[in-house]
């Protein structure tokens, strides 16, 4: 079994333990998605990077990632399918003799 099912199962298993699949619609894991981002960004908040907690970091990180995965698991995505497509599709639009070492968005290559 891969890491990303190991995982998603062990999610999936907490999850029905405490009955929360009725609440688990896709609307709401992208909702909780979305504010588990804004409280990682909360983490570097009035701080520069390097002085951000770590540990603040990491369980916002792992909320973020388990709603990714809840979601991905909700629509029966291949995470390592749709993350390798990604990056095939970002390599088309930021081609390395264009974009190495700039920032600009592909539009602006």
């Amino acid at each position: 079994m891969s890491d990303i099912k190991e995982i998603t199962q062990a999610l999936l298993k907490f999850r029905d333990e405490r009955d929360w699949a009725q609440f688990h619609n896709a609307k709401d894991l992208a909702l909780a998605l979305n504010i588990e981002a804004a409280e990682l960004l909360e983490a570097f908040l009035w701080k520069a990077s390097e002085q951000a907690d770590i540990d603040k970091i990491r369980e916002e990180l792992a909320d973020v990632i388990a709603f990714a995965l809840l979601l991905a698991e909700k629509y029966d995505l291949d995470v390592k399918q749709i993350v390798l497509q990604k990056i095939e599709q970002n390599a088309l639009k930021y081609p390395v003799e264009k974009s190495r070492g700039s920032a600009k968005k592909y539009t602006e290559l």
